[in-house]
């Protein structure tokens, strides 16, 4: 699949009347862009757009399985006995074991173009379908990793790639099952001979991190054989630090079996073993107690949280109102992709919390303010575990994402500027999202990626032969 984007304009200046930046009323903001960057000043000669509707900053996903998009409603019936994570994940090797890196690139060109449409400009891809289904390499070790940075080059999406490690079948150290043996490298250095080997696929769309699959996937001393080797000056980025990502406590009996095996919650003895700092970003955490909520939100990580699947899987609910108010930082990502919407991870991240607490409007900012907090909370994790350049605001240097909201819909155009954030996440599933730039490129016009067709077809083909047998 050839890209089929064009290049971005050498110098764009947009006329945005209402730009939202934070809670509060939109401002006016003018945007310089240069080579698909922001610009302090300039201009000369640039090429003048002036839109209507509100513009916001684009939105970055934390937290992505790209296969898995192919095999959402495959988990849907009940199996004998407990129906839970563990019987959903054996549907889910099943699944991964007939992808390899044509179908990858396919089934992630359609998800990341679908990401695009629904407003999310940055995808955290969580890597770990590295070998052949039976075990053995491609005769380019690399060659499943190399599919994700196509898919993503042939939509235009920005792509942070985190490899995953992945060594152990449980926290006691057993082998891995025969269907786990395609996730792992063998050992440190394969993961980490594979990392560096990504390091020139490096752009302005494309970032290269490393994931540790789970505690208990990386026994501890490879744990911290692979921090400590992440630090050395081959890995070192000159953009800023490289991020770090980690699935963690998102299932109870995962919570038990650390403490039996390890002698403490999975976060606590993360916390009391690394030095967990801004670099990390923790997936789900979902089962917490007052000590690693607290512990969590000092250190400066951020916790990816995935509703959607985490409802999908039957996980549990995140203390979302205790962490805020210890000053946890946090963003979301849609994971399994039952849904590829950023507005039905915040809608349900909400909602979660009103069910737990039978109350309304429980993740709200000190203004009382609900939707632009959990926006804002969104686009500042994206600023510290996906772009290098940090932040979330449209500052001189920053690759220009926008978004486009549609203001004269009917959701929005009965709504005050003030409210629309509000109208676009707690207003009906009709997705609001009109144009969609990503450095410098309008990828998304009227709703509909200028791919889509293409890409759809060859998706809805590739998708009918995997479910063939």
């Amino acid at each position: 699949m050839g890209a089929t984007l064009p290049k971005a304009l050498t110098m764009l200046q947009l006329e945005l009347p209402q730009a939202w930046i934070e809670p509060g009323v939109p401002q006016s903001r003018r945007l310089l862009i240069d080579a698909g960057r922001i610009v302090a000043k300039g201009g000369e000669g640039a090429t003048s757009q002036a839109l209507t509707g509100l513009a916001l900053p684009g939105i970055p996903n934390l937290h992505s399985h790209a296969f898995q998009r192919a095999m959402a409603g495959l988990a849907e019936r009940r199996v004998a006995g407990q129906d839970d994570f563990w019987s959903w994940r054996e549907t889910m090797y099943h699944f991964a074991g007939r992808v390899g890196p044509d179908e990858l690139r396919v089934i992630a060109a359609q998800l990341y173009l679908e990401m695009l449409e629904q407003g999310y400009t940055e995808v955290c891809e969580f890597h770990y379908l590295h070998q052949q289904p039976d075990g053995r390499p491609y005769a380019d070790p690399a060659a499943m990793s190399l599919a994700l940075i196509e898919a993503a080059r042939d939509v235009g999406i920005g792509l942070t790639l985190l490899p995953v490690l992945y060594l152990s079948g449980h926290f006691d150290g057993r082998p891995l099952a025969e269907r786990q043996r395609r996730f792992s490298l063998g050992s440190v250095d394969g993961f980490l001979r594979l990392v560096e080997a990504l390091l020139p696929h490096e752009s302005d769309r494309v970032r290269i991190g490393i994931a540790l699959h789970s505690l208990r996937a990386v026994p501890p001393d490879a744990l911290k054989a692979v921090l400590q080797s992440f630090d050395d000056r081959r890995f070192v980025c000159a953009a800023g630090p490289r991020p770090i990502h980690l699935h963690i406590a998102e299932q109870v009996g995962e919570v038990a079996d650390c403490v039996a095996l390890r002698g403490a919650r999975p976060v606590q003895w993360l916390l009391d073993q690394v030095q967990v700092d801004e670099r990390w970003c923790l997936v789900h955490a979902t089962h917490l107690d007052a000590n690693e909520v607290a512990g969590l939100a000092a250190c400066g990580a951020t916790v990816a949280i995935c509703p959607t699947t985490e409802a999908n899987l039957g996980d549990g609910l995140f203390p979302l109102r205790a962490y805020l108010d210890a000053g946890g930082r946090f963003g979301i990502g849609s994971d399994s992709h039952v849904s590829t919407s950023p507005v039905e991870e915040w809608r349900w991240l909400e909602y979660g919390q009103r069910l737990q607490q039978r109350s309304r409007i429980c993740a709200q900012d000190s203004e009382g303010r609900l939707a632009e907090p959990m926006l804002l909370q969104s686009l500042q994790a994206g600023g510290r575990v996906a772009r290098p350049e940090g932040g979330h605001a449209w500052a001189p240097g920053h690759r220009a994402d926008v978004v486009m909201l549609d203001s004269d819909a009917p959701e929005l155009a009965v709504l005050p500027i003030e409210r629309q954030i509000d109208g676009w996440v707690f207003n009906g599933n009709r997705s609001l999202v009109r144009q969609v730039m990503v450095g410098g490129e309008w990828l998304v016009s009227d709703g509909r990626h200028r791919a889509r067709e293409l890409v759809q077809r060859r998706y809805v083909e590739t998708c009918r032969g995997l479910m063939q047998d």
